[in-house]
């Protein structure tokens, strides 16, 4: 299934956006540039302040651990010195996640990551917070071979029903890619070599930035974007936003 959005819908804030792909729904709204407490004021650049709201419960220590990497990389993206002394806020509310990791547990802190990225940065678009450039993210899972010279192929945007059948899994990778195709962010857990950890990376690349598919392997859904096979984040994202401000901005007969 292809990730779907859903721009400009909440009333009280600058900007939103509801992002769904792989059994996941999340709202992500933003305020800014707005005034900020002078205790939290920094003269030169924009205070940022990422917020996630978990489906169920109180928040844990994974939401506060995705809140930093969120800031960190979202930072580096926002044009904080274009907007000094004022302040972007980004929250973020996860609405649904699949039925599969609610009951087995597959799913790790990362597999939200990517999610929460694309949620942000839509939401970003919206509010028309200045961006240097736009992201997309992927995670990739490598599956646990049952033998030493058995070979697993990566996979690569797994759902949740996928992580279930190729549980046990031996590490999980996120990576983000700027517009230029800039590595932005890459995180890992499990264990793993250099070897599968460039393999991943390239492939996320080509998920992520690349046009066509990734020599041979079949990557199944996470290639195909708005049905399109030979598709990719980045153009499903510019393509969404092309829209977006297409149907804000035509002329309308009264």
């Amino acid at each position: 299934m292809s990730p779907t959005a859903l721009l400009s819908h909440l009333h009280r804030a600058d900007g939103s956006a509801t992002y769904t792909h792989a059994g996941y729904t999340l709202i992500g709204s933003v305020n800014g540039p707005i005034e900020v407490q002078r205790r939290d004021e920094q003269p030169e650049e924009a205070t940022v302040e990422v917020n996630i709201r978990s489906a169920a419960g109180v928040g844990s220590p994974k939401e506060r651990h995705l809140e930093t990497v969120l800031h960190n990389t979202l930072r580096s993206v926002i044009l904080t010195r274009s907007i000094p002394r004022t302040l972007v806020q980004i929250t973020l509310q996860v609405k649904s996640f699949p039925e599969e990791e609610s009951v087995s547990g597959v799913g790790s802190s990362l597999s939200l990551l990517p999610h929460l990225l694309h949620t942000s940065l839509l939401a970003l678009l919206s509010a028309s917070i200045p961006l240097s450039t736009i992201l997309t993210s992927v995670l990739i899972a490598i599956p646990s071979s049952k033998s030493k010279s058995e070979s697993t192929s990566p996979l690569v945007s797994p759902t949740a029903a996928e992580l279930l059948r190729a549980t046990p899994i031996q590490s999980t990778h996120v990576f983000a890619f700027s517009g230029d195709r800039r590595l932005l962010l890459n995180e890992s857990e499990g264990t793993f070599n250099y070897d599968e950890w460039e393999e991943a990376c390239e492939m996320a690349e080509e998920v992520c930035c690349k046009e066509g598919g990734v020599g041979g392997v079949d990557i199944g859904e996470g290639m195909e974007v708005d049905g399109q096979e030979d598709g990719n984040l980045e153009k499903w994202l510019r393509d969404v936003v092309a829209k977006k401000v297409g149907e804000e901005q035509r002329w309308r007969v009264a």
